[in-house]
């Protein structure tokens, strides 16, 4: 399927891709309005996203450059160290600019 991007197409691609986000995200609220939120189910949401932060992570340590190395080491030192996100996150971006600047 070929929509063209010269008139309107570039538009209906956006609304189209914010009908799905959309969908995808209320639908999970809805499915998940019918599962009883007891301790197992708890334990499961807990886990997945961790899993899920790992499963991100972990091709960018793998096969990512040194920029996204020290990324990935910087922040985690930062948030072992201070145990707040946003200044970890911060550290980590700063850090691959430094190591891709030189």
């Amino acid at each position: 399927m070929n929509i063209e991007t010269a008139d309107y197409g570039t538009s209906l691609v956006i609304l189209i891709m914010a009908a799905v986000t959309l969908a995808t995200r209320w639908g999970g609220i809805f499915v998940m309005s019918f599962v009883p939120i007891n301790y197992r189910v708890q334990q499961f949401i807990t886990a997945m996203s961790g899993s899920v932060l790992v499963a991100v992570l972990a091709p960018l340590a793998v096969k990512g450059d040194n920029g996204a190395r020290w990324a990935l080491l910087i922040t985690a030192i930062v948030m072992l160290i201070l145990k707040k996100p946003l200044p970890a996150i911060a550290a980590g971006i700063l850090a691959a600019a430094l190591a891709r600047q030189f």
